[in-house]
């Protein structure tokens, strides 16, 4: 879902048209009949976010969490009009730290994020009940992990950009294997490929 706070531009003009108003009180929890229309509730200091509060956006996104600075820093659950969830750490503004995000097709991430990434070791499943368990860089598979699909088949190895990308093995539910080398998702290289009755090739691919 990439960066999600939007409280710069049009909704901070409104937060501060509303503490020149003396509509909210900076330096202090607003109460939690605030006037309608107004993009944030919580805490302030020095005229900015601070604290704990909830902010609003125009388009019906919801973020309620903990604020440095105007802008979403520790822990806070992001709703988004469409119903996806993040719940999770965030830094200025972007998912970063431990997190689980949810959606409406039942799909789930749980892991780390880096500067609004999915980056380091995270578990993403999907809503056809196929799975990754391992390492994340910008958003994509990279480094070692396993893939199983729902059919049975798995891969256990190194990946790059989402792609099986060097040494890795390939199961099938029958009992069939390949283990080697990849490259780009393909056999490229030395490896061992095994029939359920006892046959393999050896070799390069």
């Amino acid at each position: 879902m990439g960066p999600y706070i939007k409280a710069n531009g049009l909704a901070k003009k409104e937060m501060e048209a509303a503490l020149k108003n003396g509509l909210m009180e900076q330096n202090t929890t607003v109460t939690p009949f605030h006037p309608p229309n107004l993009p944030f509730l919580g805490e302030w200091k020095n005229n900015k976010a601070e604290g704990k509060g909830v902010f609003k956006h125009v388009d019906g996104d919801i973020f309620d969490g903990e604020w440095k600075e105007d802008k979403a820093n520790g822990y806070g659950e992001y709703k988004h009009k469409n119903g996806a969830l993040y719940r999770g750490y965030w830094k200025d503004d972007l998912q970063h730290g431990d997190g689980e995000e949810t959606w409406t097709d039942g799909s789930m991430y749980k892991g780390q994020y880096h500067l609004g990434k999915k980056h380091g070791k995270g578990e993403y499943n999907w809503h056809d009940g196929s799975s990754y368990s391992g390492e994340w860089k910008n958003n994509k598979i990279s480094g070692k992990g396993v893939y199983k699909w729902l059919d049975g088949r798995s891969y256990s190895g190194d990946w790059l950009d989402n792609n099986m990308h060097g040494q890795g093995k390939y199961n099938w539910k029958d009992g069939r294997f390949y283990e080697g080398m990849y490259l780009n998702d393909k056999k490229h290289g030395y490896g061992v490929y095994q029939w359920v009755d006892g046959r393999c090739y050896v070799g390069c691919w």
